[in-house]
C-alpha cells in the first residue's frame, strides 16, 4: 500500500529547470533512496515535498491527501519530517531542547496557558521532557542531554537531527545525505539505525545518499535522477546494471559493490 505518491513534479527557476516530470511511488514502511550526480536535483526534490519549495507543477499526496501548497511546517503536522544535508541545529541549545523544538507542532500550550502556567501545561512539558529523553536514549545521546549541540562530533550531531526528526511523531522521514561526513563505523551505525526505526517506528524512511554501499545495503527500492529528470526505478539489484544509471552516476566499480 502507497503512502506518498509524487505525479509530474516540476520546479522551474527562472529558465532553470531544476526537476522535470518526477513522479515517485513510495510503499508504506518501506526504505527508499533517491539517488544521482551532484546536481541531479535531488535536494529541490525533498525541498518541495516538505513544503520548503512549492512546485511549479505537479501534486504530492501523502495518503491520498494533496499537499503540495502547504508550509512546511503543516507538512510536518501532517506527517513528514525531514533532516538536512547541511547539518540545521540550534547550535547554542542543549541536545534535549533541540529534540523539543521538534516536537512544537504536536504541542497545546497556549499563549494563556504559558502565560499562567496552568497544570495541563506542565504535565504537557513534563510528558514532552521525557519523550525527548527517551529519544536522545534511542539514538545513543541520552548521556549528553544537557551539553550544547555546537559541541557535540559530526555523528553526534547527525543522530540529534534524526531524534529530532523523529519527535516530530512522522510517518514519512526523508534524510538528506545522513551518512556523509561520518567514518565507516558511524556509517554502520546508523544504517542499523535506520532498519531499527522503520520496523520500531513503524516508519517510511526516504533518503538521499551518495554512499552507495549504504545505499545498495539499506534500500528496497531506488529512484535516480539526473539533470533534474528521472532516468531509472527499481529494486537495488535492477539499478546496479542498469546502463543509463553507470552512465550517469555509479561508474562500473561502484555498480559492482556488495
Amino acid at each position: 500500500m502507497s503512502i506518498l505518491e509524487v505525479r509530474n513534479l516540476t520546479k522551474k527557476f527562472g529558465g532553470l529547470i531544476a526537476n522535470q516530470d518526477v513522479s515517485m511511488t513510495v510503499e508504506k514502511n518501506s526504505i527508499t533512496a533517491v539517488i544521482g550526480p551532484n546536481g541531479a536535483g535531488k535536494t529541490t526534490f525533498f525541498n518541495m515535498i516538505t513544503g520548503v519549495y512549492q512546485p511549479t507543477s505537479g501534486a504530492i499526496l501523502l495518503e491520498n491527501e494533496k499537499i503540495n501548497g502547504l508550509k512546511p511546517h503543516e507538512v510536518s503536522k501532517k506527517g513528514i519530517s525531514r533532516t538536512f544535508q547541511n547539518i540545521r541545529l540550534f547550535n547554542e541549545m542543549s541536545v534535549i531542547e533541540n529534540v523539543l523544538v521538534g516536537m512544537h507542532t504536536h504541542l497545546k500550550a497556549g499563549l494563556i496557558g504559558i502565560l499562567f502556567n496552568l497544570p495541563a501545561i506542565r504535565r504537557e512539558e513534563k510528558s514532552s521532557e521525557k519523550k525527548a529523553y527517551q529519544l536522545l536514549e534511542y539514538v545513543g545521546l541520552a548521556h549528553l542531554l544537557n551539553e550544547k549541540a555546537c559541541n557535540l562530533s559530526y555523528g553526534a550531531q547527525r543522530r540529534l537531527e534524526i531524534a529530532r526528526a523523529l519527535a516530530a511523531q512522522p510517518k514519512v522521514i526523508l534524510l538528506d545525505e545522513p551518512a556523509a561526513g561520518m567514518n565507516p563505523k558511524e556509517t554502520n551505525d546508523l544504517t542499523q539505525l535506520v532498519k531499527r526505526m522503520r520496523h520500531e517506528f513503524n516508519l517510511t524512511v526516504i533518503l538521499i545518499e551518495h554512499d552507495m554501499k549504504l545505499v545498495m545495503e539499506i534500500s528496497e527500492y531506488i529512484i535516480v535522477l539526473d539533470h533534474g529528470e528521472k532516468i531509472a526505478e527499481g529494486k537495488p539489484e535492477n539499478i546496479r546494471n542498469n546502463p543509463k544509471v553507470i552512465e550517469a552516476y555509479l561508474g562500473s566499480g561502484a555498480v559492482h559493490v556488495g
